[in-house]
């Protein structure tokens, strides 16, 4: 697996690059921003990027706004934020994990592969699930090219989005826990703060696909149970 490894700090680069290296893959560096977007736009081969915030010239954010205008490649936000609202940032411009700086190796390997894992089971490789799921409210999926359209309308949906949508769809009428969804989509062991990662999702999702996303009718909160679709 190529990755690409993005942090003006040398050191991170370096600890990064011999720690992953160890478990086979092959990694390529950029020291800021800007080179991170120059490397995959001229490199189709990379199969993650893992991506700091905190950059000169252009930030990790800014970065992946461009990044999700040619590629669809796993990117995990590698940084020192904590907060609720860098995690909300980092997700909402196309991030698919989030690792706060120190973190374990075990935790970095543990969150590469599940990204790559769930990468390259979706892209296209012939792999295609026929069908449309019609959810009301206007909302259509096609599952055969993974779209989502509202009143006809594209939706732009990220990866992790789009399968927290296909999981509630195809468990319609039931309501489904945030620790269930967590370990269902992202394939991981629950943590504490996996709860939080599935709200930022289940919030860009409502965001784009209810009419009041304050008010939710397509993805209901059912207290005390998860989240439901009818």
């Amino acid at each position: 697996m190529k990755i690409l490894v993005t942090d003006d700090e040398k050191e991170i680069r370096k600890i990064l690059k011999l720690l992953l290296t160890d478990y086979g893959h092959t990694v390529v560096e950029a020291a800021n921003g800007e080179a991170a977007v120059n490397a995959l736009t001229n490199d189709a081969g990379i199969d993650l990027c893992i991506m700091d915030i905190m950059m000169p010239k252009l930030s990790g954010i800014d970065a992946v706004k461009k990044i999700r205008n040619f590629s669809t490649v796993p990117v995990l936000f590698l940084t020192a934020k904590s907060l609720d609202s860098d995690k909300e940032s980092a997700y909402s411009v196309g991030g698919d994990d989030y690792l706060v700086k120190p973190f374990s190796a075990a935790e970095l390997i543990m969150k590469v592969d599940a990204l790559t894992r769930r990468y390259n089971r979706y892209k296209a490789k012939g792999e295609s699930t026929e069908g449309i799921i019609k959810l009301g409210f206007g909302v259509m999926i096609n599952t055969d090219s993974r779209e989502v359209f509202k009143f006809g309308e594209p939706i732009d949906i990220r990866d992790k989005e789009m399968e927290l949508l296909l999981y509630l769809a195809t468990n319609r009428g039931r309501a489904i826990s945030a620790e269930e969804l967590y370990r269902s989509v992202w394939d991981e062991m629950v943590l504490p703060s996996s709860n939080n990662t599935v709200t930022v999702h289940m919030l860009n999702l409502r965001r784009k696909l209810e009419d009041i996303p304050s008010s939710p009718k397509l993805i209901r909160t059912v207290w005390g149970k998860g989240y439901q679709i009818d």
